[in-house]
């Protein structure tokens, strides 16, 4: 049973590429040699009006917000997409961005209000469902970086308003190691109550 699903800002481009074009790739090299990088019109405007209409109705995060576009639209490829997927069955999806580290972040239509707005959003329904793994299993597929920084401040957050954490099972899943999904995943979130698996 799935209770919720976590991406960083890249996720959810990938997952918006994947529904509208059924592929998600781009030769960096050659197009940052020209300026092109990240530079695709289609992905930036769709997410970039899911933020402003997100925004607009208020009470909504980034994941559910592009989730319930991509439904309105049912691009070609809807059936690659989690977060259309989720938004259908009622799975919160949290989007966790770091402003600037996205290619979204370099198209004209950006609001950084609006995105840090919604991403904020998301991250205290994160902090909500963290609260309730008593029990549960949290699975980091592939961050390196942003989701183990966010799971670890989600986990004090827990703890900090009393939730019990006892018998939460991590589990980093990726091609490499890194530091922060071993630490902030695996070892410091599970020490003395849960098990870590790397």
């Amino acid at each position: 049973l799935i209770s919720g699903l976590a991406l960083n800002g890249a996720g959810v481009i990938h997952d918006v590429e994947l529904a509208l074009a059924g592929k998600t790739s781009e030769d960096v090299a050659s197009h940052l040699h020209t300026g092109q990088f990240g530079t695709a019109r289609e992905p930036a405007e769709l997410i970039h009006a899911a933020v402003a209409h997100g925004h607009a109705q208020g009470g909504v995060g980034l994941g559910q917000t592009v989730g319930q576009r991509l439904l309105e639209l049912a691009p070609p490829h809807l059936d690659l997409s989690l977060l259309a997927a989720a938004a259908s069955h009622s799975v919160p999806v949290t989007v966790h961005v770091a402003l600037g580290t996205d290619i979204i972040h370099m198209h004209p239509a950006m609001d950084g209000a609006a995105m840090g707005a919604l991403s904020y959003h998301d991250f205290r329904v994160f902090c909500r469902l963290v609260a309730s793994l008593e029990q549960g299993v949290f699975l980091n597929v592939g961050s390196a970086v942003i989701i183990p920084e966010v799971f670890l401040k989600a986990v004090n957050v827990a703890r900090n308003l009393g939730y019990s954490l006892d018998g939460l099972t991590t589990i980093n899943m990726d091609f490499q190691r890194h530091y922060r999904p071993q630490v902030n995943v695996v070892e410091r979130p599970t020490a003395g109550c849960g098990t870590g698996i790397t």
